[in-house]
């Protein structure tokens, strides 16, 4: 029985990938803010009728305080939101608009159900259709604004339409029973699509998270491509000064071209793997590190990494310096490393590559198919 629930929950609320958690946030909270002010302001305007429908025998504090009390909460939501909009929608506000969005539509929805049974109960039996319309009419409103929501859907739904939906069934009047048939055979149906929906937002965003990765990700060795690696260097710029320097380094494998002669490729790109992953491990967290294309490597050491305060080039080549094993053959290929810092050889991300660029092909220069490196203008390792 337990297991039985448990994926029955499971089905109706699925897990969300922590990779798009904060995606699915913000696109939720856009639909809320989009949708809601004029949810707003239709319930600000059935207060008067609701007023004028309520039976004279039903306490004043639920006929007339409660619709009042909605109008009210109906103008300080619409004026609310149409306040916040345009501003930018960041996870943490995302989250906080879904939970007060839940609480309030909750709230408003418990109102409306206790006014609805309440004027039900008193009102000649001739005119519980029209209540029974009242309040379908606003919870399937709310539950089509709310829809990426699901607990706060459902929530809506349930406190809406069961109270209403059981008196219609229970009821006896033939009419009333199909009427309330039909109202949750349309809840149902409304509930399958909003959990079918949210199956369709979670792969839509689970894509455009993967074309993003490889938009910015080289295929071959998972490290960022060159187009991050200059969205990065970007980045470091606009925030670094004087006092927070950071430093770029180019590499270049010497002899790898004979690798792919002698091996074939597919060795090749296995030794290219092979390297990525010794930058990576070398660099860890303090560094990120890029493949620019065919064998040639950057690496961006940010503003207060650790690797600043010793020789980037040597802690770089000292990660290479061990011969490789790829598929049980021993490879040993050379590298070179050109070096520039921030601001002491540029401001600029063009100026800083060139000058890396220059210092790299000083160190080929001087001895080719060895571990080399040069920072600024020149330094042989």
């Amino acid at each position: 029985m337990t297991g039985v629930f448990n994926r029955l929950i499971t089905r109706i609320f699925p897990p969300v990938p922590d990779a798009i958690r904060d995606d699915v946030a913000i696109l939720r909270a856009n639909r809320i803010e989009t949708l809601t002010p004029m949810l707003f302001l239709m319930l600000a305007a059935t207060t008067p009728t609701a007023i004028y429908a309520g039976v004279a025998t039903v306490h004043p504090i639920i006929r007339i305080g409660f619709p009042v009390t909605l109008a009210i909460v109906g103008i300080l939501g619409f004026l609310f939101l149409m306040h916040n909009r345009g501003r930018r929608m960041s996870p943490r506000r995302a989250r906080r608009m879904i939970r007060e969005a839940s609480w309030v539509s909750g709230t408003t929805g418990l109102m409306c159900s206790v006014w609805t049974v309440t004027n039900w109960l008193a009102a000649p039996a001739a005119t519980h259709s029209y209540y029974a319309m009242i309040m379908a009419m606003g919870s399937l409103a709310t539950a089509y604004c709310l829809s990426s929501i699901r607990f706060a859907t459902i929530v809506n739904l349930g406190i809406g339409l069961a109270p209403v939906a059981l008196l219609m069934l229970t009821s006896g009047n033939p009419p009333e029973i199909a009427a309330g048939t039909s109202l949750v055979i349309a809840t149902l149906f409304l509930l399958r699509m909003v959990v079918q929906q949210h199956g369709q937002v979670i792969d839509l965003l689970e894509l455009q998270r993967q074309m993003r990765e490889l938009a910015h990700t080289d295929p071959l060795t998972g490290l960022a491509n060159r187009r991050e690696f200059d969205l990065r260097i970007e980045e470091e710029i606009a925030k670094a000064d004087e006092s927070r320097p950071f430093a770029i380094a180019l590499l270049d494998l010497n002899g790898f071209k004979p690798v792919n002669d002698q091996h074939g490729h597919a060795v090749g790109d296995l030794l290219l793997c092979e390297i990525a992953e010794r930058l990576r491990r070398a660099c860890g967290a303090h560094a990120m590190v890029a493949r620019q294309g065919g064998d040639e490597f950057a690496i961006l050491a940010p503003a207060g990494s650790p690797l600043l305060a010793t020789s980037l080039a040597d802690h770089i080549l000292a990660a290479l310096a061990a011969p490789y094993r790829i598929d049980g053959r021993p490879i040993r290929v050379g590298a070179s490393v050109g070096t520039a810092h921030f601001p002491a050889h540029g401001r600029t991300s063009r100026t800083l590559f060139e000058i890396a660029d220059t210092a790299l092909y000083a160190a080929k220069v001087v001895q080719r198919g060895a571990l080399v490196s040069t920072e600024g203008v020149g330094r042989v390792a």
